[in-house]
């Protein structure tokens, strides 16, 4: 028995149901034509092109539903031809596979080796352009790092040479790998190595002469300032001095090495080092001598310099430049006439570098002979000369001038902070203006301002009547009748006749302009004046009459 289906809806099926928004799905229009080449009808299995379709039926709003789809022309083609032509043939598939498995390189070198060229190559130029670059010795092509990488690790033997040779001969057809092809169009260059050689010389000769004449130069200008330096003269003077005192012995010198052991001794008492107090000894005594480090700085990169690398580049680049001269005959040997600028301006290279390295090796070996001298002048025997090496003296020489630097920064800091203590224990307890910096040290400007301290503090005035407040500020106004004016007041008495010091007449200044009353109680309110006020230069401009005479006379006495 089965189950019954479900009854339908009334009214039958709609042909279309409407959606959430009202209308029908995806907008699809069905008057489209058809798309081009859907038509035409295929019979047999063809390729695929495999590209990703476009949706045309849904347009962007921004494009207003124009697409480029639309706007395209109708092309006829014939289908049997594409038919013929695209057909996919089950042979020719299984024929590429098998040649795509089969495929090979022809691969004669040991699989370490043929690794080890294969990194080479990718720090290297192009292989086609490193040929090239080799026989006209171009900077631009290739630097001195891969020159020395192919010069060092990646020259083909002459085996490698003949298996690959034997290789290709036995299958033409197949092509070489990388490496081997990299191998046969090295071994193609004459004289490969030789050109190496001499491109790399040519390159490195000017950093190695730079790194062999700097050395001996400095060391040159340093024996000189050693010889000549007078803070070393007294520091030699002090430690033989202070030696002999402790030793209770007459030597004339000592070894130079024993510089080095002068931080090491210390005092029983402070247990400061020796060091310290030759530093203090020298600034006591010789105020004018330097830090001794500045003045030998040559020696301090001599003592980082290894002489005995300095003689072997000199002799190598000795040797690199007679092998030089021997690379560039067989070089011209296989050229000829072909490569005769380039032959030029190597000869005219390696003639000036010969006579270079000559002069190089004659400044080493005066420099050596004046460095021999100094230890000589030093006191130190000839077979001890003879052995201590350059930078071991040098080393000697900078360390110990580096620490006496350093000690003697610090014995001078400590000098001037025990000068300024001294000079605050001399003010201590005094008031500021009882120290030197605020006193006065001439004597006549100290009497001056004294003088005009007490006419300040006596206001100014001159005899009893003429007394105020300090600072009280008035015009003096001038008497036209001078003479009668003189004749009233008569005789007066000045304050400097009534004491007989000045300490006593600035006393009693004081105490009078202490206790002085107050003229007036109220601050007085000055009232407009009537007339208009005319000024008395002005006036006396514009010639008065003796009425306006007897009225300013009167005014004045008024006042």
């Amino acid at each position: 028995m089965g189950i019954p289906p479900p009854p339908g809806l009334p009214g039958g099926i709609p042909h279309h149901l409407p959606m959430f928004g009202g209308g029908p799905q995806n907008n699809v229009d069905l008057n489209l034509p058809p798309a081009p080449g859907s038509t035409l009808k295929k019979k047999k299995k063809t390729l695929k092109l495999h590209w990703r379709e476009v949706k045309t039926e849904q347009p962007h709003p921004i494009t207003k539903g124009d697409t480029v789809w639309k706007d395209l022309i109708d092309v006829k083609v014939d289908p049997d031809k594409l038919e013929h032509l695209f057909e996919t043939r089950m042979s020719e598939i299984k024929q590429k596979k098998a040649e795509a498995a089969g495929k090979k390189e022809i691969n004669v070198l040991d699989p370490k080796r043929s690794n080890a060229i294969n990194i080479g190559l990718t720090v290297l130029p192009p292989p086609r352009t490193i040929k090239a670059g080799i026989l006209k010795m171009d900077n631009s092509i290739m630097n001195k790092e891969g020159i020395e990488k192919i010069l060092t690790s990646m020259i083909p033997t002459e085996e490698e040479k003949g298996k690959i040779l034997e290789a290709q001969m036995a299958n033409p057809d197949i092509p070489l790998g990388t490496a081997e092809q990299f191998l046969l169009t090295l071994s193609s260059i004459s004289e490969l190595q030789a050109r190496l050689s001499l491109w790399l010389f040519k390159l490195d000769y000017e950093v190695i002469e730079s790194e062999v004449a700097e050395p001996l130069s400095d060391l040159k200008k340093g024996i000189d300032e050693l010889r000549n330096n007078k803070t070393f003269k007294c520091i030699l003077s002090v430690v033989l001095t202070i030696g002999n005192f402790l030793n209770g012995a007459s030597a004339r010198g000592f070894s130079i090495d024993y510089l080095t052991k002068i931080p090491e001794v210390k005092d029983t008492v402070h247990k400061h080092s020796l060091l310290h107090h030759l530093c203090s000894i020298i600034n006591e005594q010789f105020p004018d001598t330097t830090d001794l480090y500045s003045d030998i700085g040559t020696l301090a990169r001599c003592s980082r310099v290894d002489w005995d690398e300095l003689a072997n580049k000199l002799n190598r680049l000795e040797s690199d430049c007679k092998a030089s001269w021997d690379h560039l005959r067989a070089i011209a040997k296989h050229d000829g006439s072909s490569s005769s600028s380039i032959k030029s301006k190597l000869s005219e290279f390696l003639a000036d570098a010969a006579e270079r390295i000559m002069i190089l090796k004659i400044v080493h070996r005066r420099v050596c002979h004046r460095y021999t001298k100094l230890l000589l002048y030093m006191g130190l025997p000839t077979h001890t000369a003879k052995d201590l090496k350059v930078n071991a003296f040098c080393k000697i020489v900078s360390e110990f001038s580096l620490e006496y630097r350093t000690t003697r920064e610090k014995v001078i800091q400590q000098l001037q902070k025990r000068a300024n203590q001294r000079e605050r224990k001399k003010t201590r307890g005094k008031m500021i203006v009882d120290t030197d910096r605020f006193s006065m040290t001439n004597p006549k400007e100290t009497t001056h301002k004294d003088d005009e301290l007490q006419k300040i503090l006596s206001n100014g005035y001159v005899s009893c009547d003429d007394r105020g407040f300090p600072g009280q500020k008035h015009r003096s106004r001038r008497p036209l009748d001078t003479l009668s004016n003189k004749s009233s007041r008569g005789c007066v008495t000045t304050d400097s006749e009534m004491y007989d010091t000045g300490d006593d007449d600035l006393l009693e200044a004081c105490v009078r302009t202490a206790t002085a009353a107050p003229t007036r109680s109220a601050p007085r309110e000055r009232k407009r004046a009537k007339n208009h006020r005319k000024s008395l230069r002005r006036t006396l401009k514009g010639e008065m009459t003796a009425e306006e005479w007897e009225t300013v006379a009167s005014y004045s006495d008024a006042v």
